[in-house]
């Protein structure tokens, strides 16, 4: 619906590690501990994944992008599924993501069955994060900092 780029992974959204559990093969140390610092909010972090999950979200990658969102609407979504849901953006590639419910509407018409209106949203795409090894490494700068994501994990 969106004009994806084939071959790009597709990240979730989940609610909590747990639910991190059924998309990843594991959850390194240093990925629980910028899950508890940074969760729920703008960092997506990148994950073995399980070998079940649908060629599309991993594109052939080995690994699942996972972020508990910090907007009340996507939050009280993924914990009513009880289960992960994909959350691309929601503006074609190039064009900026939409703030307002009418900016979707505009770019996607009756090509969407459902609308949410959350409000205003700030806008701008996760940090993405990947933990390998005990260290991160960091994918798309975002709002959350290379030097946060160290200092958090050295224990700052």
């Amino acid at each position: 619906m969106r004009g994806r780029e084939e071959g790009k992974p597709i990240l979730v959204l989940v609610a909590d590690l747990a639910m991190v559990e059924t998309v990843a093969a594991v959850i390194p140390p240093a990925a629980r501990r910028l899950a508890a610092r940074f969760w729920p909010g703008p960092l997506t972090l990148v994950l073995p994944a399980r070998e079940h999950l649908p060629p599309p979200l991993t594109a052939g990658s080995g690994t699942i992008g996972v972020r508990v969102p910090g907007h009340p609407v996507a939050t009280a979504l993924v914990a009513g599924l009880g289960r992960p849901i994909t959350a691309p953006s929601a503006n074609p590639p190039g064009r900026t993501p939409p703030k307002l419910i009418d900016d979707a509407r505009a770019s996607f018409g009756h090509g969407v069955a459902v609308y949410l209106d959350g409000g205003e949203l700030p806008g701008g795409a996760s940090t993405v994060a990947a933990v390998e090894e005990g260290r991160v490494r960091v994918l798309r700068p975002g709002p959350v900092s290379g030097a946060a994501l160290s200092r958090a994990l050295e224990g700052d």
